[in-house]
């Protein structure tokens, strides 16, 4: 396997025909690049899809945000989760909430919800439209 990213460009949304090299990137370091970003950012985040797009069912993106920054209550996108990479956060629904350490995992509530750093954190989100 090469490192890197081979074949169709992470974030079209396509998956690479039979016989064509697969896409592959390093989660590490798109999350130390996504958070180098956030921490130089106004609004103490940033992100990066790694795969999909508008179109695409399949959408993941690497989220940075540093600590004590939060994305405020919002929709639930659809079907989705969240993989912790490196930090630790907060996901709250309602009156529920989880902290999350690095390597931790959830699934998203299909509520309102919203996600808090405790500390610098990255994430991976995952979610799969139109579910």
């Amino acid at each position: 396997m090469t490192s890197g990213i081979a074949g169709s460009p992470a974030g079209d949304g396509r998956v690479p025909a039979k016989g064509q090299p697969m896409d592959a990137l390093s989660l590490t370091a798109v999350a130390d690049e996504q958070l180098a970003l956030a921490r130089r950012s106004g609004s103490g985040r940033a992100a990066h899809s790694v795969r999909g797009g508008q179109r695409a069912a399949l959408r993941q993106t690497v989220l940075a945000l540093v600590a004590g920054r939060e994305l405020a209550e919002h929709e639930s996108p659809g079907e989705a989760s969240l993989h912790v990479l490196c930090g630790r956060v907060r996901l709250s629904a309602g009156t529920e909430s989880v902290e999350l350490a690095e390597g931790g995992y959830a699934a998203i509530p299909s509520e309102r919800h919203s996600l808090a750093a405790l500390e610098d954190s990255v994430v991976l989100l995952t979610v799969v439209a139109g579910s």
